[in-house]
């Protein structure tokens, strides 16, 4: 397989979880975020988009969505950028994992798997599924251009829904195979967030 870059979300508020930043906290002992990064080290350029005050990894470039709060959308405009910027010219990501920072049970053979299927196919995207047949779009790998061409066509970013983004998009879905927690699994509510806990 050739190379990838990576574009993972940390921004919302965390409201359901008392306001906390969910990226930073710890499952297992282990922030989220650094979950998933470990799950792309292989990655270049890693891009993570949230909050000015955000630490990263040395290595790991951190941007903002510009005005900040602007959802999804906006945030993988911005991830998007980062990932074709001075710093990647040399290097242009043709392929793109697009990832929430709360996946606690991400990995690199999951992240492989995808990568896998979309270089094996004509699709435009790769996507997990879960148990009920929905696509688990902020845990997936894309052509970089085929993000941008969809980008474009879309007039206002700031507060668009990612499911209006991706539709027309060719995405191929793929099931989680193996026993344990799921690789999309993310947490949302304190319930969630027990549950991962839990499983660790």
């Amino acid at each position: 397989m050739g190379g990838y870059g990576a574009v993972i979300l940390a921004g919302g508020a965390g409201r359901r979880l008392g306001g906390a930043g969910k990226p930073l906290i710890p499952v297992g002992g282990r922030r989220m975020l650094d979950r998933v990064l470990a799950a792309v080290a292989d990655a270049a350029p890693r891009v993570v988009v949230g909050p000015p005050g955000l630490e990263v990894p040395p290595g790991v470039l951190r941007v903002s969505e510009d005005p900040p709060g602007g959802g999804p959308v906006a945030a993988l405009a911005a991830g998007l950028a980062a990932l074709t910027g001075d710093d990647a010219a040399a290097n242009p990501a043709e392929i793109v994992a697009l990832l929430a920072a709360d996946l606690p049970f991400l990995t690199g053979t999951a992240v492989r798997r995808l990568r896998e299927a979309l270089e094996g196919s004509t699709a435009d995207g790769v996507v997990f599924v879960d148990d009920d047949g929905r696509r688990q779009t902020l845990c997936g790998v894309w052509r970089s251009a085929a993000l941008r061409a969809a980008l474009r066509r879309l007039p206002e970013h700031q507060g668009a829904a990612l499911r209006r983004l991706l539709a027309g998009l060719a995405v191929r879905e793929v099931a989680h195979e193996t026993g344990g927690p799921p690789p999309w699994y993310d947490c949302d509510s304190p319930e969630d967030l027990d549950r991962a806990k839990r499983w660790v």
